[in-house]
């Protein structure tokens, strides 16, 4: 699974909240992704952290 972030996002830090594994919120602009690949043990807490964006900036593939 590979997860990016679009330009919709506004910052709320969600993502980073529910999967800090993957998710990181600098001091300005969007979130980031820090990984590449999702490890597998870790996409329920991507796909919900997903679920849960407010302006659907996740994206996974």
């Amino acid at each position: 699974m590979k997860v990016t972030i679009n330009d919709d996002c506004i910052s709320c830090g969600l993502c980073a909240e529910i999967c800090p594994e993957v998710f990181e919120m600098p001091d300005e602009g969007i979130a980031i992704v820090k990984v590449e690949v999702v490890p597998a043990w870790l996409e329920d807490k991507v796909k919900e952290a997903c679920e849960s964006c407010p302006t659907e900036s996740i994206v996974i593939e």
